[in-house]
């Protein structure tokens, strides 16, 4: 992976850290990892920010940042990461989502019929929520490993690669 070009739009840490809005976590913004751009902490960071994007709730980036500090990713990474799932994407992926919890649990199908009211969210919760979760969680695993075997070896292709262009010019 180039580092030049993650860096580039990365925020710095002394830039994170002195958010008054961020005081509260002390010492934990402190944390090496958490910053620097190095195979282990990006792969670490794919993972946990592709994981989150699929999961439907709210406050992703939270669970994400959390996530980066507790495995020492690389948070703006993964945090980033999540906005996979935006405004424009979530109802083509959640829809996916469903409907591979709902061919796993063999449910038919639910007819789109929304409506904003509590009546309806509490009466089809169960009906819809659960084939939801069970196919945000599969899909999100598997692309989170998918993710994070594909950093690791884009990053050693390009580290490899390197090596032989400078060994390369070395003999020439």
């Amino acid at each position: 992976m180039p580092k030049r070009f993650i860096k580039r739009y990365m925020p710095t840490p002394e830039k994170i850290r002195g958010l008054k809005s961020l005081q509260f976590l002390g010492d934990i913004l402190h944390e090496p990892n958490l910053w620097h751009i190095n195979r282990h902490s990006v792969s670490r960071a794919f993972f946990i920010g592709v994981f989150w994007c699929f999961i439907p709730m709210p406050f992703q980036m939270v669970a994400a940042a959390a996530l980066a500090i507790w495995f020492n990713g690389n948070m703006p990474i993964s945090i980033a990461l999540v906005w996979i799932s935006n405004p424009l994407t979530m109802p083509p992926m959640f829809y996916l989502n469903y409907r591979l919890g709902a061919w796993i649990l063999d449910r038919p199908v639910e007819a789109y019929a929304f409506e904003l009211s509590w009546d309806w969210i509490s009466s089809r919760l169960i009906d819809i929520g659960i084939p939801l979760y069970l196919g945000s969680i599969i899909l999100a695993t598997l692309f989170a490993c998918g993710s994070y075997i594909a950093i690791q070896f884009i990053w050693r292709r390009k580290v490899r690669r390197e090596w032989r262009r400078r060994r390369g010019a070395q003999v020439t």
